[in-house]
Protein backbone atom coordinates (compact mmCIF):
# COMPACT_ATOMS: atom_id res chain seq x y z
CA UNK A 1 0.00 0.00 0.00
CA UNK A 2 1.39 3.41 -0.98
CA UNK A 3 1.56 6.50 1.24
CA UNK A 4 -1.26 8.06 -0.78
CA UNK A 5 -3.48 5.05 -0.15
CA UNK A 6 -2.74 5.18 3.57
CA UNK A 7 -3.63 8.89 3.71
CA UNK A 8 -6.85 8.21 1.81
CA UNK A 9 -7.84 5.37 4.16
CA UNK A 10 -7.05 7.52 7.21
CA UNK A 11 -9.08 10.39 5.84
CA UNK A 12 -12.16 8.29 5.11
CA UNK A 13 -12.06 6.77 8.60
CA UNK A 14 -12.25 10.20 10.31
CA UNK A 15 -15.59 11.83 11.15
CA UNK A 16 -14.90 14.85 8.91
CA UNK A 17 -13.10 12.83 6.26
CA UNK A 18 -10.36 14.69 4.44
CA UNK A 19 -11.27 18.01 6.06
CA UNK A 20 -9.89 17.45 9.56
CA UNK A 21 -7.24 15.17 11.02
CA UNK A 22 -7.39 16.52 14.56
CA UNK A 23 -3.82 17.83 14.38
CA UNK A 24 -4.17 21.61 14.14
CA UNK A 25 -1.72 21.87 17.04
CA UNK A 26 1.21 20.86 14.82
CA UNK A 27 0.40 23.68 12.38
CA UNK A 28 0.29 26.21 15.21
CA UNK A 29 3.53 24.97 16.80
CA UNK A 30 5.34 25.09 13.47
CA UNK A 31 4.22 28.69 12.95
CA UNK A 32 5.16 29.68 16.49
CA UNK A 33 8.67 28.26 16.16
CA UNK A 34 9.16 30.07 12.85
CA UNK A 35 7.91 33.35 14.32
CA UNK A 36 10.08 33.01 17.41
CA UNK A 37 13.22 32.43 15.37
CA UNK A 38 12.74 35.02 12.61
CA UNK A 39 10.00 37.55 13.34
CA UNK A 40 10.11 38.05 17.10
CA UNK A 41 11.13 41.72 16.80
CA UNK A 42 8.08 42.46 14.63
CA UNK A 43 5.84 40.77 17.19
CA UNK A 44 7.35 42.72 20.08
CA UNK A 45 7.11 46.05 18.26
CA UNK A 46 3.38 45.56 17.71
CA UNK A 47 2.87 45.36 21.46
CA UNK A 48 3.99 48.96 22.05
CA UNK A 49 1.77 50.70 19.48
CA UNK A 50 -1.45 50.79 21.59
CA UNK A 51 0.58 51.72 24.67
CA UNK A 52 1.98 54.76 22.88
CA UNK A 53 -1.57 55.74 21.88
CA UNK A 54 -2.70 55.37 25.47
CA UNK A 55 0.13 57.48 26.86
CA UNK A 56 -0.24 60.25 24.28
CA UNK A 57 -4.03 60.35 23.87
CA UNK A 58 -5.27 58.98 27.18
CA UNK A 59 -2.84 60.59 29.60
CA UNK A 60 -1.63 63.51 27.51
CA UNK A 61 -4.80 64.71 25.78
CA UNK A 62 -6.88 63.24 28.59
CA UNK A 63 -5.58 65.89 30.98
CA UNK A 64 -7.32 68.49 28.78
CA UNK A 65 -10.47 66.49 28.03
CA UNK A 66 -11.25 65.45 31.61
CA UNK A 67 -14.15 63.02 31.80
CA UNK A 68 -16.30 61.42 29.09
CA UNK A 69 -19.94 60.41 29.38
CA UNK A 70 -20.47 56.90 28.04
CA UNK A 71 -23.56 55.73 26.14
CA UNK A 72 -25.10 54.50 29.41
CA UNK A 73 -24.60 57.87 31.08
CA UNK A 74 -21.60 56.98 33.25
CA UNK A 75 -18.82 59.54 33.53
CA UNK A 76 -15.31 58.09 33.32
CA UNK A 77 -11.85 59.62 32.89
CA UNK A 78 -10.87 59.96 29.25
CA UNK A 79 -7.94 57.55 29.70
CA UNK A 80 -10.31 54.92 31.14
CA UNK A 81 -12.64 55.54 28.18
CA UNK A 82 -10.12 54.90 25.42
CA UNK A 83 -8.01 52.24 27.20
CA UNK A 84 -10.51 49.38 26.66
CA UNK A 85 -10.93 50.47 23.05
CA UNK A 86 -7.18 50.30 22.54
CA UNK A 87 -7.22 46.88 24.23
CA UNK A 88 -9.69 45.66 21.60
CA UNK A 89 -7.52 47.25 18.90
CA UNK A 90 -4.45 45.44 20.26
CA UNK A 91 -6.28 42.11 20.01
CA UNK A 92 -7.46 42.95 16.49
CA UNK A 93 -4.03 44.01 15.25
CA UNK A 94 -2.22 41.01 16.68
CA UNK A 95 -4.74 38.62 15.15
CA UNK A 96 -5.25 40.31 11.80
CA UNK A 97 -1.59 40.71 10.86
CA UNK A 98 -0.80 37.06 11.52
CA UNK A 99 -3.87 35.84 9.68
CA UNK A 100 -3.38 38.08 6.64
CA UNK A 101 0.19 38.98 5.68
CA UNK A 102 1.79 35.87 7.17
CA UNK A 103 -0.84 33.64 5.61
CA UNK A 104 -0.53 35.46 2.27
CA UNK A 105 3.21 34.81 2.15
CA UNK A 106 2.82 31.15 3.10
CA UNK A 107 0.08 30.67 0.55
CA UNK A 108 1.43 32.57 -2.44
CA UNK A 109 5.22 32.36 -2.09
CA UNK A 110 6.36 29.69 0.36
CA UNK A 111 3.70 27.26 -0.94
CA UNK A 112 3.61 25.92 2.59
CA UNK A 113 -0.01 24.81 2.59
CA UNK A 114 0.45 22.64 -0.47
CA UNK A 115 3.05 20.65 1.45
CA UNK A 116 0.88 20.46 4.56
CA UNK A 117 -2.16 19.24 2.67
CA UNK A 118 -0.14 16.56 0.92
CA UNK A 119 0.18 14.90 4.34
CA UNK A 120 -2.61 13.60 6.55
CA UNK A 121 -3.54 17.17 7.53
CA UNK A 122 -6.83 18.52 6.26
CA UNK A 123 -7.80 22.10 5.36
CA UNK A 124 -9.59 22.55 8.69
CA UNK A 125 -6.37 21.56 10.51
CA UNK A 126 -4.49 24.26 8.60
CA UNK A 127 -7.22 26.84 9.18
CA UNK A 128 -7.48 26.15 12.92
CA UNK A 129 -3.70 26.01 13.31
CA UNK A 130 -3.06 29.33 11.60
CA UNK A 131 -5.99 31.01 13.32
CA UNK A 132 -4.78 29.70 16.68
CA UNK A 133 -1.35 31.19 15.98
CA UNK A 134 -2.95 34.55 15.22
CA UNK A 135 -5.08 34.17 18.34
CA UNK A 136 -1.95 33.58 20.41
CA UNK A 137 -0.37 36.78 19.12
CA UNK A 138 -3.52 38.74 19.85
CA UNK A 139 -3.65 37.24 23.34
CA UNK A 140 -0.06 38.27 24.06
CA UNK A 141 -0.75 41.86 23.01
CA UNK A 142 -3.97 42.00 25.01
CA UNK A 143 -2.49 40.48 28.17
CA UNK A 144 0.40 42.92 28.20
CA UNK A 145 -1.93 45.86 27.62
CA UNK A 146 -4.26 44.70 30.42
CA UNK A 147 -1.31 44.70 32.81
CA UNK A 148 -0.49 48.28 31.78
CA UNK A 149 -4.12 49.30 32.31
CA UNK A 150 -4.12 47.77 35.78
CA UNK A 151 -0.87 49.51 36.68
CA UNK A 152 -2.34 52.86 35.61
CA UNK A 153 -5.58 52.27 37.51
CA UNK A 154 -7.73 52.24 34.36
CA UNK A 155 -9.67 49.06 35.16
CA UNK A 156 -12.64 50.51 37.04
CA UNK A 157 -14.39 47.25 37.93
CA UNK A 158 -13.70 43.65 38.89
CA UNK A 159 -15.57 42.75 35.71
CA UNK A 160 -12.30 43.66 33.97
CA UNK A 161 -11.13 40.13 34.80
CA UNK A 162 -13.44 38.99 31.98
CA UNK A 163 -11.79 41.37 29.54
CA UNK A 164 -9.13 38.80 28.69
CA UNK A 165 -11.63 36.13 27.52
CA UNK A 166 -13.42 38.93 25.67
CA UNK A 167 -10.32 39.99 23.75
CA UNK A 168 -9.56 36.36 22.93
CA UNK A 169 -13.01 36.19 21.36
CA UNK A 170 -12.27 39.38 19.43
CA UNK A 171 -8.91 38.05 18.24
CA UNK A 172 -10.51 34.76 17.19
CA UNK A 173 -13.16 36.58 15.17
CA UNK A 174 -10.69 38.81 13.32
CA UNK A 175 -8.23 35.97 12.75
CA UNK A 176 -10.81 33.67 11.20
CA UNK A 177 -12.25 36.37 8.93
CA UNK A 178 -8.78 37.69 8.11
CA UNK A 179 -7.59 34.31 6.88
CA UNK A 180 -10.79 33.81 4.91
CA UNK A 181 -10.33 37.16 3.13
CA UNK A 182 -6.64 36.50 2.50
CA UNK A 183 -7.46 33.24 0.72
CA UNK A 184 -8.96 35.34 -2.11
CA UNK A 185 -5.96 37.68 -2.43
CA UNK A 186 -3.46 37.24 -5.26
CA UNK A 187 -1.19 40.30 -5.17
CA UNK A 188 0.36 42.69 -2.66
CA UNK A 189 -1.77 45.50 -4.11
CA UNK A 190 -4.90 43.59 -3.14
CA UNK A 191 -3.53 43.04 0.36
CA UNK A 192 -3.25 46.82 0.78
CA UNK A 193 -7.04 46.92 0.90
CA UNK A 194 -6.90 45.26 4.31
CA UNK A 195 -4.85 48.14 5.74
CA UNK A 196 -7.13 50.58 3.95
CA UNK A 197 -10.16 49.12 5.75
CA UNK A 198 -8.52 48.70 9.15
CA UNK A 199 -7.42 52.33 9.56
CA UNK A 200 -10.85 54.00 9.36
CA UNK A 201 -12.36 51.21 11.45
CA UNK A 202 -9.73 51.92 14.11
CA UNK A 203 -10.41 55.65 14.07
CA UNK A 204 -14.20 55.65 13.91
CA UNK A 205 -15.35 52.65 16.00
CA UNK A 206 -16.03 54.88 19.02
CA UNK A 207 -12.39 54.35 19.89
CA UNK A 208 -11.60 57.94 20.87
CA UNK A 209 -15.07 59.51 20.94
CA UNK A 210 -18.53 58.38 22.07
CA UNK A 211 -20.82 57.09 19.37
CA UNK A 212 -23.25 59.97 20.02
CA UNK A 213 -20.89 62.56 18.49
CA UNK A 214 -21.52 61.16 15.01
CA UNK A 215 -24.61 61.87 12.87
CA UNK A 216 -27.31 59.21 13.10
CA UNK A 217 -26.67 57.67 9.64
CA UNK A 218 -22.96 57.34 10.45
CA UNK A 219 -23.82 55.70 13.75
CA UNK A 220 -25.59 52.90 11.92
CA UNK A 221 -22.51 52.28 9.78
CA UNK A 222 -20.22 52.26 12.83
CA UNK A 223 -22.49 49.81 14.66
CA UNK A 224 -22.09 47.37 11.79
CA UNK A 225 -18.29 47.35 12.14
CA UNK A 226 -16.76 44.40 14.00
CA UNK A 227 -14.33 46.55 15.97
CA UNK A 228 -17.17 48.64 17.42
CA UNK A 229 -18.68 45.50 18.92
CA UNK A 230 -15.31 44.61 20.42
CA UNK A 231 -14.80 48.10 21.83
CA UNK A 232 -18.26 48.13 23.42
CA UNK A 233 -17.79 44.66 24.88
CA UNK A 234 -14.43 45.40 26.50
CA UNK A 235 -15.43 48.91 27.58
CA UNK A 236 -18.51 47.54 29.31
CA UNK A 237 -16.40 45.07 31.27
CA UNK A 238 -13.57 47.40 32.30
CA UNK A 239 -15.94 50.18 33.38
CA UNK A 240 -18.41 47.88 35.12
CA UNK A 241 -21.31 48.61 32.74
CA UNK A 242 -22.32 44.98 32.42
CA UNK A 243 -25.71 44.63 30.75
CA UNK A 244 -27.53 41.88 28.82
CA UNK A 245 -26.84 43.90 25.64
CA UNK A 246 -23.19 42.78 25.85
CA UNK A 247 -24.34 39.31 24.78
CA UNK A 248 -25.20 40.70 21.35
CA UNK A 249 -21.57 41.67 20.90
CA UNK A 250 -20.53 38.14 21.90
CA UNK A 251 -22.98 36.69 19.39
CA UNK A 252 -21.60 38.95 16.66
CA UNK A 253 -18.13 37.50 17.14
CA UNK A 254 -19.36 33.93 17.35
CA UNK A 255 -20.96 34.40 13.94
CA UNK A 256 -17.71 35.92 12.64
CA UNK A 257 -15.74 32.92 13.86
CA UNK A 258 -18.15 30.40 12.34
CA UNK A 259 -18.31 32.13 8.95
CA UNK A 260 -14.55 32.65 8.87
CA UNK A 261 -13.81 28.99 9.58
CA UNK A 262 -16.30 27.79 6.98
CA UNK A 263 -15.00 30.09 4.23
CA UNK A 264 -11.33 29.42 5.04
CA UNK A 265 -11.79 25.65 5.04
CA UNK A 266 -13.65 25.68 1.75
CA UNK A 267 -11.11 27.99 0.11
CA UNK A 268 -8.14 25.86 1.19
CA UNK A 269 -9.88 22.77 -0.10
CA UNK A 270 -10.67 24.47 -3.42
CA UNK A 271 -7.17 25.88 -3.86
CA UNK A 272 -5.10 22.84 -2.91
CA UNK A 273 -7.23 19.71 -2.97
CA UNK A 274 -9.83 19.96 -5.74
Amino acid sequence: MTDTDRRTDAATSRPLGALYAGNARSVMLRGWQATRSTNWLVVVSGFFEPIFYLLSMGLGLGALVGTITTESGQEVPYAAFIAPALLAVAAMNGAIYDSTWNVFFKMQFAKLYEGMLSTSLGPLDVALGEISLALLRGALYATGFLVVMQALGLNLSWWALLALPAVLLIAFGFASVGMAVTSFMKTFQQMDWITFLLLPMFLFSATFYPLSVYPQPIQYVIQALPLWHGVELVRGLTTGQVEPALLWHVLYYLVMILLGLIVTTRRLRTLFLD
